[in-house]
């Protein structure tokens, strides 16, 4: 892609911002808005600001297209499960006691650093910290993540996402037995008014945004339950917030089903990813990749049903 473009707005009406990202495809919208906020877009020879800025006919538009910038992180050779990959995106398995991308307390050993190491090419895309990342997993939630190469891959696998015609299915492990065999909740997910390493569920007004979870129940378990849960949204925490909601938190949670305990040593709580689905962006080919669960879960299962069976 050149560094400079002019381009000449023949059609108004309508904000800078989505103007552009409709033509310089290979950039995502946030991208393009950094991009104005750093004043290297001009409007009719004056510097724009301004994303929100409406365009008329005629107006000229210029902009300088930085280079992306370097990440800090750096690349370290860690084994990667892979399910699949080809020159535009990886699919991987990721296992519990593994964070996404470097933050306080974890500025290295992430899985970041691993794809930096992976696939040098990375680097700069979707934004300095997390190159290519489309969509997070929390530190011991283990599964399916895509992981896009180029910039118009990742712009396309978020929009999937967002269009919900890319699905993420998951298993949890929860304490109780629902009533019924499956239902949905729909509450907004903010930061918690207090503790702020957790989220909650938080009206909207306070700054929650919306929040969506189906579940089915697949087997009861005496005092415990196995759950299918999709997700419609993908907000911070938002299986474990909804499960620990509705009075059936996910086993070993540290964070929300605290005062449960179950006899069996886990890493982190019994989450996993266990399938995705998506059309390849490049050459529209239906993907499914599903994770095989960890053996951590597949005992805590083993051990639960024996103890179900036995009562």
């Amino acid at each position: 892609m050149d560094n400079h473009l002019e381009l000449i707005v023949t059609d108004g009406g309508e904000r800078m911002d989505l103007w552009l990202a409709d033509r310089i495809t290979d950039l995502s919208r946030s991208r393009l808005q950094k991009i104005i906020e750093q004043g290297q877009v001009s409007l009719n020879q004056e510097i724009c600001l301004q994303k929100k800025t409406i365009l008329k006919s005629g107006d000229v538009i210029n902009i300088d297209i930085p280079p992306p910038i370097t990440s800090s992180v750096m690349p370290q050779s860690i084994p990667l499960n892979i399910l699949y990959e080809d020159e535009y995106l990886i699919i991987i398995n990721k296992p519990a006691n593994f964070v996404v991308h470097p933050s306080p307390g974890h500025q290295d050993g992430t899985l970041v650093n691993a794809l930096l190491a992976h696939c040098p090419d990375l680097q700069g895309i979707g934004g300095v910290e997390r190159p290519g990342i489309v969509h997070r997993l929390d530190k011991d939630t283990t599964g399916v993540m895509v992981v896009a190469k180029t910039e118009p891959v990742l712009r396309s696998l978020q929009g999937q996402i967002k269009a919900k015609t890319a699905t993420r299915e998951y298993f949890g492990v929860v304490y109780g037995s629902p009533k019924e065999d499956s239902g949905m909740v729909n509450l907004p997910i903010g930061r918690h008014p207090v503790d702020r390493k957790k989220m909650a569920v938080v009206p909207v007004e306070k700054g929650g945004r919306e929040a969506v979870t189906h579940w089915q129940l697949e087997e009861r378990l005496g005092n415990y339950s196995l759950i299918k849960f999709q997700l419609e949204t993908g907000r911070t925490h938002q299986i474990r917030v909804h499960a620990s909601y509705i009075k059936h938190p996910i086993v070993g949670d540290p964070l929300y089903s605290a005062g449960h305990s179950v006899g069996v040593n886990l890493t982190g709580q019994a989450l996993h990813a266990f399938r995705l689905t998506l059309t390849h962006p490049i050459t529209q080919e239906f993907i499914e990749s599903i994770a095989p669960l960890p053996p951590e879960m597949e005992k805590l299962l083993r051990i639960l049903r024996t103890i179900h069976n036995k009562s």
